[in-house]
């Protein structure tokens, strides 16, 4: 039986909201209750429960929703799944199966463990596996093995008829094919609440990786420099970084507000065979960094993995040698206890993010933009904790076909962006939101963008929207935002099919939905 945590539960508080501590916006948008179910027949009960009373159920896995589409819900319930987060084989199946409430760490390390084997999804690893699944999912081996939703095979899920019935189902290719697909990439809160991911098979983790961090320093750091470690960043991976021998190689730059000391990159690299007996690939671009200028240090192992055929030798670099500006580090370590590392994010603050996907390397006006906003102030609040996340992208997630079968329409990029903004106190909300909305509108209002849509990036030849798993109600403003999340190749009017036919009362719904 599921557990129903109300008003007048000491632990109705804490469950009322998840990480973005923004929502809910004030006492009275909060919901009535929140729902915790054990099992798919808890869910199953809940839910209709709750349909039956006239109420609006939202649904929480992992609690990271950027907006506030599950804990801001006056009057309604929040059925929250965090407790199914089984992961495995069950008895006499072949099949992997990962419950949404699975945080990734948990997920990870149960695969590792158990069977070797990983899901090439994100770095936080207390996101949870439903929501994250459902919205596309990447991450540092997805330049490997392509995202989350690639793999997956079925979905077991509960819709509502047009009765207010709830129906159980499992979808896959073979059955409710639309719904399927539409639940590879749609986005969370749209068509059901699917209480168990099924793939049929799922990559083998690495046996090792070498991870890099580099470090720049804001005063040594003029415009003409940081506009030449931008486009060394961009050219790379839209050029060199789409060669299959690259993709096990996952970059992040992060350029954090100059209120901090300085920004950085990390990277963490393996053989597209999950070995690191060739670090030529790795030498290589970081040896693009050795233009900047400055000083590195090195710590590695000095013990070789073996000495590989064609390439470089896989001994770490040597410590005198100048790779980047500012302070270099390398470590040999298992590629498990690696994601750990990736596991915190920023806690639980108040925060507002975008997203961007880009189809090219940066040019010298965006640089200059960025440089700029990071540089820029506002008022008496405190930026330290804002910044802009640039990962490195495409490769394995950018193979023919997947765009036809999931609902992730972004199959063209090399780099994918998220400028973001945290701070504590909320009467610094609407600073912190001007400051990123200021900055994402003149960046993609410049001579690179689309004229025909100012302030966003429109696809086009530079870039490809936004990512659903990042959503932005800022992004309503404008008329077409559902082409900036789902393309403009007819992804959209499929998933506004789905949403009739398996949803026809709207029951789960939310400002950023698919519209029926």
């Amino acid at each position: 039986m599921a557990i129903v945590v109300s008003r007048h539960d000491s632990r109705y508080q804490t469950l009322k909201q998840g990480q973005n501590l923004r929502w809910p916006s004030v006492e009275a948008n909060a919901a009535a209750r929140i729902v915790l179910c054990e099992n798919a027949a808890d869910a199953a009960d809940a839910l209709q429960a709750i349909v039956s009373e006239g109420v609006r159920p939202t649904v929480r896995s992992g609690g990271h929703c950027y907006e506030d589409f599950v804990v801001n819900n006056p009057a309604g319930a929040i059925l929250d799944l965090s407790l199914m987060s089984t992961v495995g084989k069950r008895s006499g199946e072949s099949v992997y199966r990962i419950g949404p409430g699975a945080q990734l760490w948990n997920a990870y390390s149960e695969l590792y463990k158990r069977y070797g084997a990983t899901l090439p999804a994100g770095t936080c690893g207390t996101v949870g596996a439903g929501g994250h699944i459902t919205g596309g999912g990447y991450g540092l081996l997805s330049r490997l093995h392509g995202l989350s939703c690639d793999w997956l095979s079925a979905v077991d899920i509960l819709t509502v008829d047009a009765k207010g019935t709830v129906v159980p189902r499992t979808a896959s290719a073979h059955r409710d094919a639309d719904l399927f697909r539409a639940c590879r990439g749609g986005g969370g809160g749209n068509f059901g609440v699917i209480t168990s991911y099924v793939f049929d098979e799922l990559p083998q983790a690495p046996a090792e990786v070498i991870e890099a961090h580099v470090r720049f320093i804001w005063s040594d750091t003029t415009v003409e420099r940081f506009v030449r470690i931008m486009k060394t960043f961009g050219d790379y991976w839209e050029t060199r970084g789409q060669a299959p021998d690259t993709w096990g190689m996952f970059a992040v730059l992060t350029v954090a507000h100059h209120s901090n000391p300085g920004f950085g990159m990390s990277v963490q690299f393996c053989n597209p065979d999950g070995t690191c007996n060739d670090l030529t690939v790795l030498n290589d671009y970081l040896d693009l960094f050795a233009q900047c200028g400055g000083v590195t240090t090195t710590t590695a192992p000095k013990t070789t993995h073996g000495q590989p055929s064609g390439g470089k030798a896989a001994t770490p670099r040597d410590p005198t040698e100048a790779v980047c500006l500012g302070v270099h580090t390398v470590r040999r370590t298992s590629w498990l206890y690696a994601t750990a590392t990736e596991a915190g994010g920023p806690g639980r603050l108040r925060g507002k993010y975008k997203s961007v996907y880009m189809k090219r390397g940066f040019t010298e006006a965006e640089a200059r933009c960025i440089y700029k906003h990071m540089h820029r102030t506002a008022g008496s609040i405190d930026l330290k904790a804002s910044m802009v996340e640039i990962d490195s992208y495409g490769g394995a997630i950018n193979r023919p076909g997947f765009a036809n079968t999931t609902a992730m329409a972004q199959r063209s990029s090399v780099i994918k962006m998220q400028p973001m903004t945290f701070w504590s106190d909320a009467e610094d909300d609407a600073a912190h939101s001007t400051w990123l909305n200021d900055f994402y509108t003149e960046l993609y209002s410049g001579p690179d963008s689309d004229p025909l849509h100012p302030g966003t990036p429109f696809p086009g030849p530079r870039y490809e929207g936004c990512y659903i798993n990042y959503p932005d109600k800022e992004m309503l403003a404008y008329p077409y935002w559902p082409q900036l999340y789902y393309g403009v190749e007819g992804l959209y009017p499929f998933l506004q099919a789905v949403k009739r036919k398996y949803d026809p009362n709207n029951i789960f719904h939310h400002a950023m939905s698919i519209r029926n």
